[in-house]
């Protein structure tokens, strides 16, 4: 799969609003349910069903619920490797915290971008700025092929 793809699938869902733990290209989404609806149209069906989640994403219990998810569905690329667009990077907010959050590199190089459904903006491509840059704890990319 090429990182072009997932980047126009992404780019085609800016301009949703954000939902908590909806996943519906115009509708609303999070996330994570961006991430699910570029799967489903670079893809196909999800890999897995996704069971409720709350805003704070275990945060009290410590618990990486969303990277360990991430890692069975994803395929992990090493954090020095060079910026490639289609990278699903994952966040972590602050520090000591959970990663909590996930995007998509949009662009590589000089303005690197990322798009991302972030609460009170919706869907967005925002600069990958330092301070969105020293949160990156993982990045991975779609695999070629599932089953």
């Amino acid at each position: 799969m090429t990182g072009a793809r997932v980047v126009l699938a992404a780019r085609g869902w800016i301009g949703t609003p954000y939902r908590h733990q909806a996943s519906c290209k115009g509708a609303g989404a999070d996330c994570l349910g961006l991430l699910r609806g570029i799967w489903r149209e670079v893809i196909g069906p999800e890999p897995m069903a996704v069971p409720r989640y709350s805003r704070d994403w275990s945060e009290p219990q410590g618990d990486e619920r969303l990277w360990r998810a991430a890692a069975r569905a994803l395929v992990a690329r090493p954090m020095g490797a060079a910026d490639a667009p289609g990278d699903v990077l994952l966040f972590r907010m602050r520090d000591g915290a959970v990663a909590k959050h996930l995007g998509v590199l949009g662009n590589a190089g000089a303005a690197p971008s990322f798009i991302h459904a972030y609460s009170g903006h919706g869907v967005v491509e925002s600069p990958l700025s330092a301070p969105w840059r020293r949160r990156v704890v993982a990045r991975f990319t779609f695999p070629e092929e599932v089953g």
